[in-house]
């Protein structure tokens, strides 16, 4: 690639934005990296009627989390701004004015009532009505009325709309660089309206204009862009101008049934779509979002890497910069790809037993104010914590998961699981606890590997079946039959709880 690569992202604000979103951006973000290029943020907010306050903090907000900033954007002018359509407004209209005069586009004056004659006209004989080449002639527009005849109407105050005029007789080559080689008869196109008769264009001349004057060399969008593909290549052509390269991205489809994945899936099957959660300013509604759910934003990124992309290799867990080493625009598949909200729980799992203990600690802690309230040592050390943690992370999705895995290191139980103790605690039972309990007041060395050699060496003593002791003092220590090692939970607890423990649970249980 001979210029410098600059790819955009141009997100309308109109609600949160979506994961396909996040990864359109991930995608344009990957390539734009992997050839030292630049991000752009585009923010295409001219559609008024459906603009949402909130929605562009949260776009922003929604990259930053994900560790992909954008280069250039709304705060941070890189001298291709304003960033955003609404702000670059007056600049549309000379371009359509442009394709008016080379002859590429017409005005048309059909009125609403006028063009739904012609739909159900059409519609009884069967037939579709497409305002293009077979019937332009025709309709009411500067093609079949007189330079007079539009002045006046002009004058006169009628409302107008700007129209692209396709060519006819014509197959057009389109690439892809996804899909490689496409073919479009241009009679089958309609003539797309350019410019509305509010005086505002149409998503697709701001959209050619922007990123030709934004000096955008790739496109890398959702597949849902392909029907546009023919008419935005021929606006380019239409005005002289190189194109950019185009790739358009598979859908994310839904993890079960057909179609592409929406917030009810979500909503459904209980899991979020949307990257950070979003209230609804209107409805009140909040919708869940992947940071509030616990998910590391490195492993939200990786998981949305391989929806449509595949690095060929067996290789699954991949940090950003080894992402951005390993993207090939090429590599990404052409078909949809099923979300699985389990490959994602899978992703957050690996990550976070790959996360230190110390920083999985610090995670931890808001659980632990939250469950234990004012009771919560601050003196609670954070080595008591990290050594908590590393017994335990290894079965933990979320650092929340960690208060059910491990509530007994900082809480006394007072109730025992009662199926397990109908089944383990028998009788003479507490006669053996009390005995071991008082063997284990009598250590002068409390370290795991000693705890576990002396208490191996006492049931051989005793000449019994290990598990008439170890489930009853499992039951003592943690209340249920869970947990790690009993000797490295004895030790952690010390020697002067593990003993109170045993005595407690003899006490209740006898």
């Amino acid at each position: 690639m001979d210029h410098k690569v600059r790819v955009r992202f141009a997100p309308s604000p109109t609600g949160p934005l979506h994961i396909g979103g996040v990864r359109t951006a991930l995608f344009n973000y990957l390539f734009a990296k992997k050839h030292q290029g630049t991000f752009v943020l585009r923010i295409e907010d001219t559609d008024q009627n459906r603009y949402v306050a909130n929605a562009e903090q949260y776009i922003i907000d929604a990259l930053n989390w994900s560790n992909i900033p954008f280069d250039e954007g709304p705060g941070k002018d890189g001298g291709y701004g304003p960033y955003r359509q609404s702000e670059r407004k007056d600049l549309y209209r000379k371009y359509a004015d442009q394709l008016i005069a080379s002859g590429n586009a017409y005005l048309a004056f059909d009125t609403a009532e006028e063009l739904e004659f012609h739909r159900n006209d059409h519609q009884e004989k069967g037939k579709t009505f497409i305002y293009n080449w077979h019937n332009r002639e025709k309709l009411c527009n500067s093609l079949t009325l007189s330079s007079d005849e539009v002045q006046k109407k002009i004058e006169d105050g009628e409302k107008y709309v700007v129209r692209f005029k396709s060519p006819v007789n014509e197959t057009l080559v389109l690439n892809d660089m996804i899909r490689g080689e496409m073919k479009i008869d241009t009679n089958i196109l309609d003539d797309k309206i350019l410019f509305k008769s509010d005086g505002m264009p149409t998503y697709h001349l701001a959209n050619i204009v922007d990123d030709h004057l934004m000096e955008i060399t790739h496109v890398i969008r959702g597949e849902e862009w392909l029907p546009s593909l023919a008419l935005h290549v021929l606006l380019y052509r239409a005005f002289d101008w190189k194109a950019p390269e185009f790739a358009h991205l598979p859908l994310i489809l839904k993890p079960t049934g057909k179609g592409k994945l929406s917030k009810r899936d979500g909503d459904k099957l209980g899991f979020p779509v949307f990257p950070l959660a979003y209230t609804n300013e209107e409805s009140g509604e909040v919708s869940r979002g992947y940071r509030e759910d616990g998910y590391f934003s490195d492993a939200f990124i990786n998981m949305l890497a391989f929806l449509g992309w595949n690095p060929g290799t067996e290789q699954e867990l991949f940090s950003l910069d080894e992402l951005i080493k390993a993207f090939d625009i090429e590599k990404v598949g052409k078909s949809g790809s099923k979300f699985d909200a389990e490959k994602t729980k899978w992703f957050q799992h690996q990550y976070l037993i790959r996360k230190s203990d110390l920083e999985i600690a610090k995670l931890f802690i808001p659980t632990l104010e939250k469950h234990l309230g004012t009771s919560f040592d601050k003196e609670l050390d954070l080595e008591y914590i990290t050594k908590v943690v590393s017994l335990i992370k290894e079965r933990a999705t979320f650092a929340d998961d960690l208060w059910d895995l491990g509530s007994f290191f900082f809480v006394t139980p007072e109730s025992y699981d009662e199926k397990a103790v109908k089944k383990n605690w028998k009788e003479g039972t507490s006669d053996l606890m009390t005995e071991l309990s008082n063997m284990f007041e009598k250590l002068t060395d409390f370290s795991s590997n000693h705890v576990e050699t002396e208490l191996k060496a006492w049931i051989s003593a005793k000449e019994i079946g290990f598990g008439k002791v170890m489930q009853p003092l499992r039951l003592s220590l943690v209340g249920a039959l869970k947990g790690p090692q009993l000797a490295d939970i004895a030790n952690l607890i010390g020697q002067e709880e593990t003993v109170r423990r045993i005595r407690n649970a003899v006490e209740k249980l006898s």
